[in-house]
C-alpha cells in the first residue's frame, strides 16, 4: 500500500476548481455533502490507512466489520481524492437529479456497503480457487468500487450514447467493463477486484432483485411509520381498537380531505352534541311520533300537543272555506 502524500495538496487545489467551475448552488445537496465528507476525512481521517482499508483478514478473520464503512471514505493520497470526487461530482449531479436527494443517498449506502461485502466474498473465492494467501490479505480503500457501481446506472440510463475511454469510443454499456481492463492495464496499483465488485453491484440494481429489494425495505420502514402516526391520531380522538369479525383491525385510514368529504353530507359541519340534538329532534318530529305517542313525558307529551296543534288548524281552515 502505498504512504500518503501530502506535499503539494495539488489534488486538492484542482478538486476544488473543479467544484467552483460548476458552481455550488448547481451541485445537488447530497452530492455536494458526500464529496465534502470524503475532503474532511483525507484532511482529518478516521483512523490511520491501514486500519481503514478492507480485507478478508481484517474484516472477516479478525471481525473489523467497521472497515466497510471506513474503506469507501479514505484515499490514499490526494491524486486519489481528485480523480474519485471528480468522477463522483459529475455521476452524483446527473443520478441525484434523475432519483431524488432521499433515494440516492439510501443507494449511496447500500452500494457502499454492498461493494465491500462482494469484495469481500470475491477476494476469499479466489483464495479458495488459487489457494493463494495473497488475496485475502489485499487490503483495498476508496471510493472507486461505488463509482463503478455508478458509472452502470449512469449507463442503464443512457443506453444508446458512446463513451470515450482512453480515446476509444464506446457503447455504453460496454464502457463499465471497458474501463474496468483499461484502468487495470495502465494503473496496475489499482483494485482490479474492488471495481469488478462495483459494477457486479451496479448490475444487481439495473438487471438483478437489488432494486425491488430495496424498494420492498423503504416501503416497510415508511408503512411502519405512517402506521404509528395513524395509531396516533385515532387514539387521541377516541376512535375505538377493537377488531372486526373477521379479525381485521376497526381502523380504517384515509386522508383527511376524505374523512371531510364523506362526512359532510351527514354531519352538516356540527358538532357531536349538535348531531345528537338534532337526532333527537328529528326522531320526535318525523319518524319518532308513531313509536313515541304514548311514551311517558316529555317524549310522549310534546308529540302529543303538536299532533293536536296540527288538527286545529285544520279544522280553523275548513271553517274559514
Amino acid at each position: 500500500m502505498r504512504g500518503r502524500h501530502r506535499g503539494s495538496h495539488m489534488g486538492l487545489l484542482l478538486l476544488a476548481s473543479q467544484v467552483f467551475q460548476v458552481g455550488l448552488d448547481n451541485i445537488p445537496p447530497v452530492t455536494l455533502g458526500v464529496l465534502a465528507l470524503n475532503v474532511y476525512l483525507f484532511l482529518f481521517p478516521a483512523a490511520p490507512l491501514m486500519q481503514t482499508c478492507v480485507s478478508v483478514q481484517q474484516a472477516y478473520w479478525l471481525k473489523d466489520w467497521r472497515r466497510l464503512l471506513l474503506s469507501p471514505l479514505h484515499h490514499v493520497d490526494d491524486w486519489h481524492l481528485y480523480f474519485n470526487m471528480a468522477s463522483f461530482l459529475w455521476k452524483g449531479k446527473m443520478l441525484e437529479q434523475r432519483l431524488g436527494g432521499a433515494w440516492f443517498l439510501y443507494l449511496l449506502s447500500v452500494f457502499s456497503l454492498l461493494t465491500g461485502f462482494v469484495y469481500l466474498a470475491l477476494e476469499a473465492a479466489l483464495t479458495e480457487l488459487t489457494q493463494d494467501q495473497s488475496y485475502s490479505l489485499t487490503c483495498a480503500v476508496g471510493f472507486s468500487g461505488v463509482l463503478f457501481a455508478l458509472k452502470v446506472l449512469c449507463n442503464h440510463y443512457h443506453p444508446g450514447g458512446v463513451t470515450h475511454v482512453m480515446g476509444i469510443p464506446v457503447a455504453n454499456r460496454y464502457a463499465s467493463w471497458a474501463e474496468l481492463v483499461i484502468i487495470h492495464m495502465t494503473s496496475p496499483g489499482t483494485s482490479f477486484v474492488g471495481h469488478l465488485s462495483g459494477i457486479l453491484v451496479g448490475l444487481l440494481y439495473t438487471s438483478g432483485p437489488l432494486k425491488t429489494i430495496m424498494r420492498k425495505c423503504a416501503e416497510f420502514v415508511s408503512m411502519n411509520g405512517h402506521n404509528s402516526r395513524s395509531r396516533g391520531y385515532y387514539n387521541s380522538s377516541g376512535s375505538s381498537g377493537h377488531s372486526g369479525s373477521d379479525g381485521s383491525s376497526g381502523y380504517r385510514q384515509q386522508a383527511p380531505d376524505d374523512t371531510s368529504t364523506h362526512q359532510a353530507p351527514y354531519t352538516g359541519g356540527l358538532t357531536e352534541e349538535e348531531q345528537l340534538q338534532a337526532a333527537i329532534r328529528n326522531s320526535l318530529n318525523e319518524g319518532g311520533e308513531s313509536r313515541q305517542r304514548g311514551a311517558p313525558p316529555p317524549y310522549g307529551f310534546n308529540a302529543a300537543e303538536e299532533e293536536a296543534e296540527e288538527i286545529r288548524r285544520r279544522r280553523l281552515r275548513r271553517f274559514d272555506r
